[in-house]
Order: C-alpha cells, then structure tokens, then sequence
C-alpha cells in the first residue's frame, strides 16, 4: 500500500490506500472540530474564513486561520522535501515512513493535549493537525501520481458528477463505450474515499467522545502500525529477492 509508487500501482492499491488514510483523516478532522470547532484540512473554508475576517478588519482572529493554512503547506512542503530526498537514496520505504513519522507526531499531540491546558492546547492542536494533514496529502499525492487525495471531499464530489454524466451519455449512446471501465475505476475510488472519510469522521467523534485526546495517540498508532506493516513486507520481499540470486 505505502511501497509502490505511480504507474506501478494499480487500482486495487490506490483504493486501498485511499481509504485507510481517508478515514483517519476523517476521524481526525471531526473530532478536532467536535473538541473545538475548527478543521485543519478543510482549506477552502478557512480561506473563506480568512477572507471574511480580514474584509470586517478582525486581524487577530485571521491571523489564526492563516496560521493554519501555513501550517497545512509547510507540512506538504516537509513530506515533498523528506520524500525526495528518501527517493534520491533509493529508500524504497520512503512514504511508509513518512507516514510512520506523522503517527509518531500524532500520538505526541493526543498525549501533549493531556499535559497543556485550554489557552495552550487548542492552537497546538489545530495547528499540529493542519500541519500532519498537509505532510499526509503530500504523501498520498507523490505515491498515486495525484490520482488519491484524502481531504479533497469538494474535488472528489465534483468528479463523482462527471463521472456519472459521462456514464449517462454512455448508457444513451452518446459517449465512448470503451471508456466506462476507466469511468468505473475512478469512481469506486472517488466514491469509497468521500465514504471512508464519512464513516472516519463518524468514528472519530464517537473514539474522542470515549477516550478524549487519547484518541488522537490512538489513530496515530493505527497509522504506525499501517506503516510498520508496509515496512515490513518491504523487507521480507527483499530478503526473499536476494535469496534468488
């Protein structure tokens, strides 16, 4: 799921990779918001927000939402940068473990939140959240040559729409019949992911209404173990490989 890297991935792996980040970004996206009422990977709406509060002239408020979003691209920025330099060294592994380093810092966060208080623990958890919300989108756009995105609920709806008119033109006779496979491929992955970020989302609120922050350590595990798992097989057909020659 976190070895193969563009054209040699195919539509089984994206799917798979699709929904299991979307759905912790999912969780974590609710139950931020349920906690404190921001999102950190919505940034269409907090560009929104930011532009309004800047048009009634309430700076400080929108210096915060522009904190989030820097924090949203700086974390993009890092994944490209650690992901390229992984790849330049032949690591193979490079985006299992990037994505062990965001369950790292996300465990981190869920048991920081437990030592700070109010004042200081809703910034650092919102911006850390923006910030590992970036470095994953990064992660997932590198790995499927931009065919998966996790957070992207708008440009994923808008593309289930196409693919259903495109689908109607073809049961019509009006489009390409060779091209309804593809159609196909693209909107089961579509489709399942805004899905999997639905149920996440529903799971997350439900995990952080049961656990509280612990259940951001907890997600981050999930991501460690997801990671530690691709790590893993990596090495063992590695191993079986050298074993060959």
């Amino acid at each position: 799921m976190l070895i193969r890297q563009g054209d040699a991935r195919d539509s089984r792996l994206d799917r798979k990779l699709a929904f299991a980040l979307a759905a912790v970004a999912g969780g974590l996206n609710a139950a931020a918001f349920h906690e404190v009422g921001f999102f950190s990977a919505n940034m269409t709406g907090n560009v929104s927000a930011l532009s309004s509060l800047l048009a009634m002239g309430q700076w400080a408020k929108g210096l915060g939402y522009l904190a989030i979003i820097l924090a949203f691209v700086v974390g993009a920025m890092v994944s490209t940068l650690v992901i390229g330099a992984g790849l330049r060294r032949g690591i193979i592994t490079i985006y299992a473990r990037v994505i062990l380093g965001e369950g790292m810092l996300l465990a981190l966060l869920g048991i920081s939140r437990i030592a700070l208080d109010r004042a200081a623990g809703v910034p650092t958890l919102i911006i850390g959240l923006a910030f590992l919300m970036g470095l994953q989108n990064a992660i997932v756009t590198h790995i499927s040559n931009a065919r998966v995105r996790t957070t992207h609920v708008s440009g994923m709806s808008t593309d289930i729409g196409i693919g259903l008119a495109r689908m109607i033109d073809i049961l019509r006779g009006k489009g390409e019949d060779a091209d309804r496979e593809a159609i196909m491929t693209r909107m089961r992955l579509h489709i399942g992911t805004v899905i999997s970020f639905l149920l996440g989302g529903v799971v997350g609120v439900l995990a952080w209404r049961l656990a509280g922050d612990l259940s951001f350590a907890f997600a981050g595990f999930v991501l460690g173990v997801a990671a530690l798992t691709s790590i893993e097989n990596a090495r063992q057909r590695t191993a079986r490989y050298d074993g060959l020659d």
